[in-house]
């Protein structure tokens, strides 16, 4: 090893490499630039760099870059809760479920089918708290029922495929949980019920929407509830054990088929919960709904290290903070016009230039143990 190691460092760089790390710099470059043209207008918006950057920019108040920072940080949490899913499917099974954003998908429809019915009753508005525990029971249920269901028809008879079967697949699962919920419930948006102002209004604690903190308390308790699971409780352990090798689990006892469905079925709940979240912040889904935000969860789940449970919302937070902040922190300042159309592209230039400085991301993979070397 070591000496292949030598070899490698030895060997002459090829233009794939140079040209990566012209990516890097050019990367490197844009931010510095931006974040300096940022720091300039934010202290003086006619001095000349500032000027140079761009004339037109007004800068940003304390109040507005708060509220940036929370919201990407709100909107970020949901991102983690969805790519823990991903995370623990890939940690145990070697392979990306990409129909797991739909599981997202079913959670806000569920959210916002149980939540007009409560309205209809009377509930929704004299008992919000009460309503809204119900609701997130009730979508953590569907969508662990979801998943356990998806795993045992569509990827348990493909157990042992080449990765590119269940792969193919759970893209399928994932155009047929879109048109099942387009037959079901129509094409058009719905719209959740209208919440207490409590949770619409700013809150004298740092004037942040009541929404965005339950938001933030809802995926933090949530996430130490999932850490607890998988660190301290024997089904936690033997999800451990089937990830790190799972013939080697089977022999020491432990039922992998039972251990794999409650990954999936963990995975379902935490998406079913950001699914209520995301509709109470933002009151309206579609069919379509689980699409971006699952890719987006898949590009947080690899930021933070794919397999790694801390660093699926560790890549989360990054991730909605980048595309909140991100386009008039470095954008803008740069004269870029329409920065507001360009947070999914800032998104995703997270996940590129991650890859760039950090291919297995912020905390590195966890691989099955049939991917190491």
């Amino acid at each position: 090893m070591i000496g292949r190691g030598r070899a490698r460092s030895g060997a002459p760089r090829s233009g794939v490499d140079w040209f990566l790390t012209f990516l890097r710099v050019a990367i490197l470059t844009v931010v510095a630039v931006g974040i300096l043209a940022f720091i300039a207008q934010e202290i003086d918006t006619d001095n000349p760099f500032a000027r140079w950057a761009n004339p037109d920019a007004t800068g940003l108040t304390g109040a507005q870059f708060r509220g940036l920072v929370v919201s990407g940080v709100a909107q970020g949490c949901m991102y983690g809760l969805i790519a823990l899913g991903y995370s623990m499917v890939y940690g145990v099974l070697g392979f990306i479920n990409f129909a797991h954003g739909e599981v997202f998908m079913v959670g806000a429809m569920t959210g916002m089918i149980t939540s007009n019915k409560l309205a209809d009753a009377g509930l929704w508005e004299s008992n919000f708290i009460g309503s809204l525990v119900f609701i997130v029971i009730v979508s953590m249920i569907v969508c662990t029922l979801t998943a356990v269901i998806m795993e045992r028809v569509a990827y348990r008879p493909l157990r042992g495929s080449p990765r590119l079967i269940p792969l193919i697949t759970s893209i399928g699962v994932s155009f047929f949980i879109q048109n099942a919920s387009i037959v079901l419930l129509g094409p058009a948006a719905k719209s959740y019920p209208d919440v207490p102002d409590w949770v619409k209004h700013k809150h004298t604690f740092m004037q942040i929407e009541g929404a965005r903190i339950l938001v933030v308390v809802v995926a933090t308790v949530s996430m130490l509830l999932l850490w607890y699971l998988v660190e301290h409780t024997k089904g936690g352990k033997a999800m451990r054990a089937v990830a790190e090798d799972a013939e080697i689990a089977a022999l020491m006892g432990i039922n992998v088929n039972r251990t794999i469905v409650k990954v999936f079925a963990v995975g379902g709940a935490m998406a079913g919960l950001a699914g209520i979240l995301w509709g109470i912040l933002f009151r309206s889904v579609i069919h379509s709904t689980g699409f971006l935000p699952g890719i987006k969860a898949f590009s947080a789940a690899v930021v933070g290290g794919i397999g790694h449970l801390g660093g699926a919302m560790a890549g989360g937070i990054s991730i909605g903070v980048a595309e909140s902040v991100g386009p008039l922190l470095i954008l803008e300042p740069l004269g870029v016009s329409g920065v507001s159309q360009l947070r999914d592209a800032v998104a995703f230039a997270v996940l590129i230039g991650v890859l760039l400085l950090r291919p297995a991301g912020i905390f590195g993979e966890r691989l099955p143990a049939e991917d190491r070397t």
